[in-house]
């Protein structure tokens, strides 16, 4: 871009595509720029420059501004960025810019500090959950469990653990002669075939993987588990842990931290009793519907198991799944999942109980522990889906 293009659109002020900084800074609000315009339509930062368009010029030397610009544009992103940099002098200092193209589609959306940036007017901003969504969407970034995950190969599948699964349906995989193993993970939509090469899909991944959260798309697949001293987040945090691994391995494992945050005693005679927190068995299903219901696409947000003084909460990214309403769940209707490769894996484990029970064998176990019924919150406005078990009251 040259000068005269660049005054333009000082003369014609900000906007979505145009934004004025007086100067370099600690570049956080520059790469909150970059990022958002690459993941938009591109845009111009101009340095030097004052809203409305105003020129103050940059005193800084020149050659250490680009050079600075430069190495950020490298380094300073989630990945490489492909601006074109340029400047000028003007009698009241120097002017630079960068001229942030829009990003190619098909990779993961630029993000800066950790987060994702898009361009609401003139402003810079995190998404919205909903414009989260629209924004993964334009990426081709939507994350179904057909997906394919292009970041990892066949060798980041547990071949073991796909051959228990098989066995656990009552296939044979020992004897001779069989097929190649990679046609049956191909044919179970473990594998899939992408420009003459096999890549896992995100079902296979979670299900079968070694290391799931080691690629990007997936990092943030996990269950993150807190415990608070009070009844809300501000309260004191007495315990965190991020469980990660295969679904199977998420449950058990926040299943078996819940159970580690202690139990109440008491004494019926001279017989002592340990009661849980909340039923096991509601808790189980309670991880694997949240599991497996969870909308993928977001992928910012791990699942959520959280124990309060008074309460423990499960909350999983999006909405109840194909337009289920709060109170067909309620009535244990008929099972619609998101992810029924997923839930079918579930199944096989024996972590889930037969489909459409979820809710009803919730209900039973906290009635049968304390009278109390599970809650039940469908938000789509915040994208989330939470239950609740209120706590045992004192004996």
């Amino acid at each position: 871009m040259e000068w005269l293009d660049v005054l333009r659109r000082i003369e014609a002020g900000e906007d979505e595509s145009t934004e004025f900084k007086r100067g370099l800074g600690d570049l956080s609000a520059i790469g909150k720029a970059i990022c958002a315009m690459g993941n938009g339509i591109g845009g111009l930062i101009v340095l030097g420059v004052e809203d409305p368009g105003l020129i103050v010029g940059v005193r800084e030397d020149p050659e250490k501004v680009q050079e600075r610009l430069s190495q950020f544009l490298q380094s300073g992103c989630s990945v490489p960025v492909s601006a074109r940099c340029g400047r000028h002098e003007d009698p009241q200092g120097w002017v630079h810019w960068v001229d942030v193209p829009r990003q190619p589609r098909g990779f993961e959306p630029l993000h800066y500090a950790g987060r994702f940036w898009i361009r609401r007017q003139r402003s810079s901003v995190q998404p919205s959950p909903a414009e989260l969504q629209t924004l993964l969407n334009d990426f081709g970034f939507v994350l179904t469990e057909e997906q394919v995950i292009r970041a990892a190969t066949e060798q980041d599948i547990d071949l073991r653990a796909f051959r228990l699964f098989l066995q656990d349906q009552g296939i044979e995989v020992e004897t001779v002669p069989q097929p190649p193993i990679e046609a049956d993970m191909e044919n179970a939509g473990v594998l899939t075939r992408m420009d003459a090469k096999l890549h896992p899909t995100l079902y296979g991944l979670m299900t079968f993987g070694r290391d799931p959260q080691s690629h990007p798309q997936t990092s943030n697949f996990f269950i993150q588990c807190a415990a608070y001293a009070g009844t809300d987040r501000a309260s004191e945090a007495v315990g965190v842990a991020s469980v990660n691994g295969r679904l199977e391995d998420q449950v058990r494992h926040s299943i078996t931290w819940a159970k580690n945050l202690g139990s109440k005693e008491f004494y019926q005679g001279i017989q002592r009793r340990n009661i849980p927190f909340v039923p096991e068995m509601a808790l189980r299903e309670a991880l694997v519907n949240a599991v497996i219901h969870r909308d993928y696409a977001i992928t910012g947000s791990p699942v959520l198991l959280e124990a309060f003084k008074d309460r423990i909460d499960i909350t999983s990214p999006g909405t109840l799944p194909n337009h289920m309403r709060v109170d067909s769940v309620r009535s244990g209707s008929l099972p619609r999942s998101r992810n029924e490769s997923m839930a079918h894996a579930m199944v096989v484990a024996g972590l889930m109980e037969r489909r459409g029970r979820g809710w009803p064998v919730m209900r039973r176990a906290m009635l049968e522990f304390n009278g109390t019924e599970p809650e039940l919150v469908n938000d789509e406005n915040g994208q989330f889906v939470r239950v609740t078990f209120l706590a045992d009251a004192d004996p």
